[in-house]
């Protein structure tokens, strides 16, 4: 059984979602709220597998809300609801903690599936957001790694150096960051085999599994094995997280 919190200012809106959601076998609504803050108090008291949570609320947002609720102890998937396709809410979600962003225009079939991919510990971004993601990633200002950096994919790929930082305190990506940040990447990096470093440079390129597969001769299924294992030893909740932990940290150099 899937558990689910819905967050919302809008009582209408909390009902329809509720509707929609308990049609679907399988899927309970444990709780709703009302705004970001109430969200927080019962995300820890109910600990539901999914949120959907909206955007813009009185008291606390749901950016707010999401920061809190994904900086505890358990960690429910949090799917980002709202009637504003803006970017910078994308980003803000995403830099959140959120696993999904979706349109509140979507079908409601759309958001069965939403809740069944995060419940499945699944990113839900389409491969257009998420090359949004990595464009602007890869649109930062480049600075060349340090001839410290080690622990790449293997391969021989000039692109996929490891993290480390240059005299400036400049990442590979252009993103600032400290010394202890980029050292501690590169221990965290070291956990990985040759193979699930390779698959961690694919993933943050946007390549599906199928793409990863064909590009490595392997199956789906080992694929899959491999970003378990990438997102397992990073600690890193999902796909489009592997992506912005590998671009903020240099693994990936910009147009890589």
């Amino acid at each position: 059984m899937t558990r689910i919190l819905l967050v919302d200012d809008q009582s209408l809106v909390r009902a329809g979602f509720e509707t929609i959601l308990t049609s679907e076998p399988g899927f309970e609504v444990v709780g709703q709220a009302k705004d970001g803050a109430e969200g927080v108090t019962l995300a820890a008291e109910l600990q539901p597998d999914v949120i959907c949570m909206d955007v813009q609320m009185p008291v606390m947002d749901g950016l707010e809300a999401t920061r809190r609720i994904t900086a505890g102890s358990t960690h429910p998937a949090v799917l980002m609801l709202t009637t504003f396709d803006r970017e910078d809410f994308l980003f803000e979600a995403l830099s959140a903690g959120a696993s999904g962003f979706l349109l509140k225009t979507a079908e409601p079939e759309h958001l069965i599936d939403a809740v069944h991919a995060l419940a499945r510990g699944d990113a839900l971004l389409s491969p257009e957001v998420t090359r949004r993601v990595i464009e602007r990633f890869a649109a930062a200002p480049a600075a060349a790694p340090t001839a410290a950096s080690a622990g790449g994919a293997g391969g021989g790929e000039s692109d996929a150096a490891a993290p480390g930082v240059d005299a400036s305190g400049v990442d590979a990506s252009g993103t600032a960051v400290s010394a202890a940040v980029a050292s501690a990447a590169d221990a965290a990096l070291a956990q990985l085999t040759e193979r699930e470093r390779e698959t961690l440079l694919l993933l943050a390129r946007g390549r599906s599994n199928a793409e990863i597969a064909k590009e490595l001769f392997v199956g789906e299924a080992t694929v899959k094995t491999h970003v378990s294992n990438v997102l397992l030893k990073l600690g890193i909740r999902d796909r489009i997280h592997a992506v912005i932990w590998a671009y903020e940290r240099g693994v990936v150099a910009p147009n890589g």
